[in-house]
């Protein structure tokens, strides 16, 4: 039963979000009378302090440019920090190259590849 709660209080909140309104408990539970659903009484609440201060479009929006933009975002200082190095790094860079190779070859050996 939980589940049909929490499914209910997310599209209320996204309707509230979606019309522009601020979201608080009073108005997802105000929403969800008129939609004739009945929730446990904390739900609303619960909903209303976690989109507390949070711009519920924002999230919806994005979801996916956010998720591929951090891990670049983190390999950029490292990159960066590598040519100042200098030979340690370079060395490194072979190490990982033939680490590379014995992955590819273990992946031959037993007869099967990522693309067979």
């Amino acid at each position: 039963m939980a589940n049909v709660d929490v499914f209910a209080c997310v599209y209320a909140a996204l309707i509230l979000a979606d019309d522009q309104v601020a979201i608080t408990g009073e108005k997802i539970a105000t929403l969800l009378k008129a939609a004739a659903v009945s929730v446990e009484p904390y739900w609303p609440g619960l909903f209303a302090k976690a989109l507390d201060g949070l711009n519920v479009r924002d999230l919806i929006t994005n979801v996916g440019s956010s998720a591929g933009a951090r891990p670049a975002a983190a390999a950029a200082p490292v990159a960066a920090a590598a040519p100042a190095a200098g030979k340690p790094a370079a060395a490194e860079a072979k190490k990982e190259e033939k680490k590379d190779e014995s992955d590819e070859a273990s992946d031959d050996n037993m007869g099967f590849g990522l693309f067979d």
